[in-house]
């Protein structure tokens, strides 16, 4: 009975001393992350990889609603100024992975999912003159909805392939080209192969194709073609092959200043279609979002130059060209390490082609993907796109058809 009694006693002692550690030891872990939280510029992430996650920074006031902005755990705004945004009036339709070319003081807005189940077939216009959406007319029932490549030459517009339906549906090697002064299409020879969200810009009288994904949307395309055009009609029946882009992918930005083509950002896979869905459903597969930046120089030879300030994809149609400036607007960056979600960005950059130097010159009222971004009389316009969950999350969710703009100031 003496014997029993004493292990009774013993175990009560070391169920009471070892509820006391555990005690002890949340209370020090607590006070330690408030101390942290409040001291620290980072904190790691117990995971098995450690990753290191920049701390939320309070010290950036948001630029629109006069709320300041509380940053995420992770792939954080950059440091930036402030800039004033005015709300104009809305896109007819709101509209992700659109296509949208500036003419003069016109902003032609094209296709685009306004849903994952629902595609837009038309153009919508929006005047910079009178700040107002007019005229829409339907495009081609062949044509693409979204992941369009597309360039002007200052009346004609050329579209080149894309992904034709809603989800993740297949790409369309249709070619087609619009006469902004008629609104008549034309078609064009077909791409060799369908392709998503090429690289696509008019440079020394042929219409340059690279990149994007090849046909299952996911695997990275590193062909480039081109197809001499003039005044709108092709002058070739066949596309030709050129020197193939260094990095593959799509959703990148294009741009042609003073002779030299330039290629900036993007990524390497995208969604697929679910195998055996008869919606073609979208299934997340990986994607590597990349800063990288190259230019075609004159003997036909890419040179790798500065890469952006952070990844950066979801930029095809985000760009404009400002006092030798290529000054871009939002997009993706790298998922979230812990959470894999999608993460927008909501700066905007600006590349100095005097200096060969990216800086961010501000931020947008909402990080925002696949903006639709002109340029007039001073006013840095944007509108359409994929903004994020609010300030503390930076993850996509309202597909949006807002316009906005600010007065541009660029860094010398």
């Amino acid at each position: 009975m003496v014997r029993a009694s004493s292990v009774k006693v013993g175990s009560a002692k070391l169920v009471v001393i070892c509820v006391g550690l555990l005690g002890f030891a949340l209370v020090a872990n607590f006070l330690w992350l408030s101390s942290s939280s409040s001291s620290s510029s980072s904190f790691i992430v117990p995971t098995t990889t450690n990753i290191t996650i920049a701390k939320h920074n309070n010290d950036a006031a948001s630029s629109f609603g006069g709320e300041g902005r509380v940053l995420a755990a992770a792939y954080a705004d950059l440091p930036a100024p402030q800039l004033k945004w005015q709300k104009m009036a809305s896109a007819p339709v709101p509209r992700l992975d659109g296509a949208a070319i500036q003419i003069n003081d016109l902003l032609f807005v094209f296709a685009g999912y306004g849903t994952i189940d629902l595609v837009h077939s038309h153009v919508d216009v929006y005047n910079f003159t009178t700040n107002t959406w007019g005229e829409s007319f339907a495009m081609p029932k062949e044509m693409a909805h979204s992941h369009l490549g597309m360039v002007t030459d200052g009346r004609y517009i050329y579209i080149v392939t894309g992904q034709y339906g809603p989800q993740c549906r297949g790409p369309t090697a249709h070619t087609f080209v619009l006469d902004t002064k008629t609104r008549k299409w034309r078609d064009m020879p077909p791409l060799p192969v369908p392709r998503y969200a090429p690289a696509t810009q008019l440079w020394r009288g042929r219409l340059h194709v690279m990149g994007g994904s090849k046909e299952n949307r996911h695997t990275p395309g590193l062909e480039h073609w081109s197809l001499a055009v003039k005044d709108g009609k092709p002058l070739e029946k066949e596309w030709r092959s050129e020197i193939p882009i260094p990095r593959g992918g799509p959703h990148r930005s294009c741009v042609v200043v003073d002779d030299r083509l330039y290629v900036i950002g993007g990524q390497e896979g995208d969604f697929m279609a679910k195998p055996g869905s008869p919606i073609f459903k979208c299934s997340r597969r990986l994607e590597v979002v990349y800063g990288d930046v190259y230019m075609l120089d004159d003997e036909m030879k890419w040179k790798t130059l500065p890469s952006m300030p952070k990844p950066n994809s979801h930029i095809e149609f985000a760009w404009v060209v400002v006092n030798n400036s290529i000054v871009i607007s939002g997009g993706t960056t790298e998922k979230h390490p812990v959470t894999k979600k999608m993460v927008l960005n909501g700066e905007v950059f600006q590349f100095n082609l005097n200096t060969l130097k990216w800086s961010v010159i501000g931020k947008l009222p909402f990080r925002v993907k696949t903006t639709l971004v002109g340029f007039w009389n001073g006013y840095l316009y944007f509108t359409s796109g994929q903004r994020d969950k609010g300030p503390d999350d930076p993850s996509p969710k309202k597909v949006i058809g807002e316009m906005y703009r600010t007065k541009l100031k660029l860094n010398v």
